[in-house]
């Protein structure tokens, strides 16, 4: 009779299993930093979602091959960042010519932000006032086809100035900055916070001074929906940089779903993490702006691409806040 309960259970178990709907999040590869953001995510809602969803982490290559596999159909949802999700719907870039054998991605999540902005040699910040004194001149704007890099190109299409990439090896950032072949170099923060390993080294090499867009390009590029972010340089730099705050304009990092995925499933989500929210920073300070303003981080995420459809459940989670604006497009 023993024996009888325990077949019973273990085919019960294994029934309630297969009901069970799978959430595959697909990511960076293991050693990314997207892929540890995923882990917690998913961790979060495992405990926080309803028993009937199993939410798992698959890593790709990269964030373009993490895209791609969700919108063929083999994952629900993808890490990716707002100006990827331009460059998609420009079909340019890594996406020139793809074509979805399911459906594009559409805003969904968004979680952390990475602020980029520009800084040059000490000895020769006096003829640095604005970003206007870049445009044309020979710029390291990080390494070619990283997302910064992209998110340089579109503010400096924004603000109308020229975008004269250097290509450099970034060990040698300090060496190239010093013998003028570039007159300055793109930077940026996760989240407000640590720079990029070969910032921390350069700064170390070179005494630097941070350039801050003016207020009337900080008006331009908000029109344009790049609204810029105060970062403590304090945070980010070991030494002075010669300005109190810096502003960057930032990437916004998330996790997009297609328009099939299930309204109420994408509004419990967003629901599980906007009450988890005050939590995650003591598991990753990458977290510290989701949890100050859940909310505005979604809508500064849209903002970034206005153009693009907002997925149905994130549009009734933002109506029911007072957040929608209602010149976005739901998707369909």
């Amino acid at each position: 009779m023993i024996v009888v309960f325990a077949l019973a259970a273990l085919v019960l178990s294994d029934a309630a299993l297969a009901q069970r709907v799978p959430v595959r999040m697909a990511t960076a590869d293991v050693g990314s930093y997207g892929y540890a953001v995923s882990s917690i995510l998913a961790d979060v809602l495992n405990r926080e979602l309803p028993s009937q969803y199993v939410v798992t982490v698959h890593p790709y290559s990269n964030t373009t091959a993490a895209m791609r596999a969700t919108m063929n159909g083999e994952a629900e949802m993808s890490y990716t960042a707002d100006v990827g999700m331009t460059e998609l719907y420009a079909r340019v870039g890594p996406h020139q010519g793809f074509r979805p054998r399911v459906g594009d991605l559409v805003h969904t999540l968004y979680v952390y932000p990475m602020e980029t902005f520009l800084a040059v040699p000490a000895d020769r910040a006096a003829n640095f006032k604005s970003w206007a004194d870049f445009s044309g001149k020979p710029v390291y704007f990080t390494p070619a086809g990283y997302m910064n890099w992209s998110n340089l190109q579109r503010i400096f299409n924004a603000l109308g100035y020229q975008f004269n990439h250097v290509e450099i090896d970034s060990s040698l950032l300090a060496d190239a900055l010093r013998a003028g072949s570039i007159v300055g170099a793109g930077a940026y923060t996760t989240a407000g916070s640590s720079l990029p390993t070969f910032w921390k080294e350069a700064e170390l090499r070179i005494d630097v001074r941070v350039v801050n867009p003016t207020p009337e390009e900080r008006e331009k590029l908000a029109a344009a929906g790049l609204v810029p972010m105060r970062v403590d340089p304090k945070k980010a730099f070991t030494r002075d940089v010669g300005v109190d705050e810096i502003w960057g304009v930032p990437i916004l990092f998330g996790y997009n779903m297609r328009a099939d995925a299930d309204p109420e499933l994408v509004y419990q989500i967003l629901t599980a993490l906007e009450k988890a929210a005050p939590r995650l920073p003591a598991l990753d300070p990458g977290f510290g702006p989701l949890a100050e303003n859940f909310v505005g981080l979604q809508v500064a995420g849209i903002s970034a691409n206005p153009h693009i459809p907002v997925h149905a459940g994130l549009a009734r989670f933002l109506q029911e806040r007072g957040a929608w604006n209602d010149s976005w497009k739901i998707a369909r």
